[in-house]
């Protein structure tokens, strides 16, 4: 769908479910609302129109010296349960031990940006970013840890106020050597 037909369609289905949830969506304070939304859930989806190759746009550089363990921890993201439409969101944390090759320090934050901006489970979204780096740099391993609190837990349902929940993937070294492993772990808490 083009995003102009995005912007005309979803208001008047925005305005429907306005009505069948018993509201009045002529009401002098809903009127704008459907505009609204529709603005809003073209952003908070916007991953949909990104693409890994543009994201990273040739930020993968050579690096004999670069052994050890990269890390960026406290990566900020918000997305969509893909079961309730709710927001869930909290940190992302990625490492990688390059092979030859390392990334553009800003990729990262973005490539998590391009998958959290999509209807999304956390499990499928920590595998997803990990999947992504792996097929980018082939490092020597990788690491995501996510920790997120989801308002579909926390709103409805079990209603779990201030529950978090953890998903890891682990690639590589990170999956095979709990010392590498081990590290990670203690460099996100440090």
């Amino acid at each position: 769908m083009m995003e102009t037909e995005q912007l005309t369609s979803i208001p008047a289905v925005v305005r429907e479910l306005l009505r069948l949830i018993g509201e009045d969506p002529s009401r002098k304070e809903l009127k704008k609302t459907p505009e609204r939304f529709s603005k809003a859930i073209m952003e908070l989806t916007a991953g949909y129109s990104m693409d890994i190759e543009s994201i990273v746009n040739d930020a993968i550089y050579p690096s004999k010296e670069a052994t050890g363990l990269v890390l960026i921890r406290d990566i900020e993201f918000h997305s969509l349960c893909e079961h309730h439409l709710l927001p869930f969101h909290g940190k992302i944390h990625v490492g990688y031990i390059p092979n030859q090759k390392i990334i553009g320090l800003s990729k990262i934050p973005r490539i998590v940006q391009m998958y959290s901006r999509r209807l999304q489970l956390q499990e499928q979204l920590t595998h997803q970013i990990a999947n992504a780096l792996d097929g980018l740099l082939a490092p020597e391993g990788i690491g995501v840890l996510a920790e997120a609190r989801h308002m579909c837990l926390e709103m409805r349902g079990a209603k779990a106020k201030n529950s978090n929940m953890l998903t890891t993937c682990y690639l590589g070294k990170f999956r095979d050597c709990p010392t590498t492993r081990s590290e990670f772990l203690s460099l996100i808490k440090r």
